[in-house]
Formats: C-alpha cells, sequence, structure tokens
C-alpha cells in the first residue's frame, strides 16, 4: 500500500510506502528535506502534519515534546503514514551540486587525539573529488548492511583528507576494530557527504556553537571554514566534555581567538581534582543558559550526544530561541 504525501507551500507531491518513513520517501523521490542524525534526536526534520495521520513505529522520538505531537509537529525521519497526508516542511531546493558518491578511500594516518578518541584521516582517490558542506557527515560501510556515521572535522576548504574524530564505544565492534585493528593503508568504503548540518550563510546573526565531546568535530569544520571565509559574525564557542583530558584540541581552539568575535568557553562536568580546574563547570547547555537570557537574535548550532541535543532545545527555546534558529547534530553510538 502507498500514501499520497502533499507538501505545503510547494503543492510537491510524492507517494511513500506504507513502512516508510516520511524522509526516507521523500529523498527517494528527490525531495530534499533538512535531515541530520535520521533517529529522532537532533529535530532538524521537524514539521507539522496539517492533514492526515501519522505512526510513530519505534514511540515518541526523542526529538519530540509530547505538546509537540499533540499540535501536528513531526519528526519526519521517524514517521510513517496511517493516511494521505499533507504536511508543512521546510524544502532545500538547491544542493549547490553537492552529490551523495560511494567512494573506496584509504586511511591515511591514525593520531590519539585523548585516550578514547581516534583522529583518522582518510584520502580519496586521486581521480575522484568529494565537495562537501563544513558539518556534513560520512557513513562507512561495513558488512551486512550496516553503517557508522561519523562527522567530518575539516572544512571543505582544506580537502586534502577527510578528517574523522572517532570515540571508542565500550564494547562497540567498529569502534574497537579502528583502536585495535585498523592500520595505516587500509582500505574502507564510505558514503558521503549526507546530513544537513551546516551554517546557513542567508543569516547575519551572532553564531553560538555548542559542542558535546566529539561533536567538537563538525563545529571545528564549521569555524575553520568561516574563518576562511573571512565571515564577519560574532562565534560563541562552548565545548563541553567530562574531564580536561577531553578537550583535545582546546590548543587550538585557542589559536581561532586571535581574530575579532570569537569567544571559547570549555565547560567540564566532572573535572578531577589533578585537572586544578578553575574555568567553567556543569553541562554546557546550562552555561550557555546562564550565559544568555534572551537568545532570540542568535543562530545557534549544537552537535553532541542526544541527551545533550534534548536538553539543550528545551532549555534555549524557553529563551526565546525560535526553532528555526537552532541546527543540531545528535550522535548515536552504535555498539554493534
Amino acid at each position: 500500500m502507498f500514501y499520497k504525501v502533499t507538501i505545503q507551500p510547494s503543492g510537491h507531491v510524492f507517494e511513500i510506502a506504507e513502512n516508510e518513513t516520511v524522509l526516507d520517501g521523500a529523498l527517494r523521490n528527490g525531495i530534499m528535506f533538512p535531515y541530520g542524525c535520521r533517529a529522532g534526536s537532533c529535530g532538524t526534520c521537524f514539521g507539522k502534519v496539517l492533514k492526515g495521520e501519522i505512526n510513530f513505529p519505534e514511540g515518541l522520538p526523542l526529538g519530540l515534546m509530547e505538546s509537540d505531537r499533540v499540535q501536528g509537529q513531526a519528526l519526519f525521519c521517524c514517521a510513517t503514514a496511517k493516511t494521505d497526508l499533507t504536511i508543512d516542511v521546510r524544502e532545500i531546493r538547491s544542493r549547490d551540486e553537492i552529490r551523495v558518491k560511494t567512494l573506496p578511500a584509504q586511511v591515511k594516518s591514525l593520531q590519539k587525539l585523548a585516550p578514547d578518541v581516534m583522529g583518522v584521516r582518510l584520502a580519496l582517490p586521486a581521480s575522484e573529488s568529494l565537495p562537501f558542506r563544513a558539518g556534513q557527515y560520512i557513513d562507512f560501510l561495513l558488512r551486512n548492511n550496516k553503517r557508522r556515521a561519523f562527522s567530518i572535522a575539516n572544512a571543505p576548504v582544506n580537502d586534502e583528507f577527510l578528517e574523522l574524530h572517532i570515540r571508542l564505544v565500550p564494547d562497540g565492534e567498529f569502534t574497537e576494530m579502528v583502536f585495535n585493528k585498523l592500520q595505516v593503508k587500509s582500505l574502507v568504503r564510505i558514503e558521503a557527504p549526507l546530513g544537513d548540518f551546516y551554517v546557513r550563510e542567508e543569516s547575519n546573526r551572532p553564531l553560538l556553537m555548542i559542542a558535546g565531546g566529539t561533536g567538537f568535530a563538525p563545529i571545528k569544520a564549521m569555524i575553520e571554514q568561516l574563518q576562511a571565509e573571512q565571515d564577519t559574525r560574532p562565534i560563541h564557542l562552548y565545548w563541553g566534555v567530562r574531564t580536561l583530558t577531553d578537550l583535545y584540541h582546546r590548543e587550538l581552539v585557542e589559536s581561532w581567538a586571535k581574530p575579532h568575535g570569537f569567544n571559547f568557553t570549555p565547560v567540564l562536568s566532572q573535572a578531577l581534582e589533578a585537572d586544578h580546574w578553575q574555568g567553567r563547570n556543569g553541562y554546557v547547555h546550562e552555561a550557555v543558559a546562564a550565559d544568555y537570557t534572551d537568545l532570540s537574535g542568535f543562530d545557534v548550532y549544537a552537535a553532541g550526544p542526544p541527551q545533550m541535543i534534548v536538553a539543550a532545545q528545551i532549555e534555549f527555546l524557553s529563551r526565546g530561541l525560535p526553532r528555526e534558529q537552532l541546527f543540531s547534530d545528535a550522535f548515536e553510538y552504535a555498539q554493534d
């Protein structure tokens, strides 16, 4: 069985299968929605059901509140159709010639950035190029149709390699392979670029960048690209980690502070006595809320664990941030 989906205000129409998510059906039909995690955490594919009924087969998504659902709001990466639908969602009109490709890549370097974070650099074949936006991610294509997603940590202006920051997940088959078996010159298969987490050029609002753990990777790419383009919007970066060791690129970030208009606030949630930490403590979204009581005039970009993204969303919206000025990328860590 198929259902018809009509998008407002564009009037575009497409069909989706009975158990297919609205986002998957749109992408299959060449219609581009904003999306990020595809797991219901980041809120990027947020929209409204104007007519018809949807279902969330896996239950209410983490990034959607019950009050949102009652008002007809939806995260279309998790929603399937029960009837024909009319929906209101922002479409992406132009992809700027950025195409998703499946490519081989070779591991060029492996560097431990922290005890549980591996920096990996991948090289593409000499005959291939991969245009991408700062903030997008790649999928490793594994056996049995499994995938593992990691954000690209370098800016497109510096694209000799694809830089990744991979955190070791306890009992995680893929990340344990990266830490214990992957070698320089190993070959992998990737699909890229993916996702719609990137800085919107049409806005002149100041930027708040919030990173949790290795959520720093896409934020790093964004800031380096903005600086290369001599973008004049003020940037305040908050990086939330557990201990001082987890600020694995602290010196790099502090070197960014030289240009006017860039501020950096690291926040530790579990500082050790040995850290001798004199800076901010607690959760990173709470630090932002303490510094900015009115967020209505900012664009906010947040990347990190789903729990951080959801907490930040609730906190920031309560401080006047319009939902359309919040862009996020939630990292789901697979165990197998």
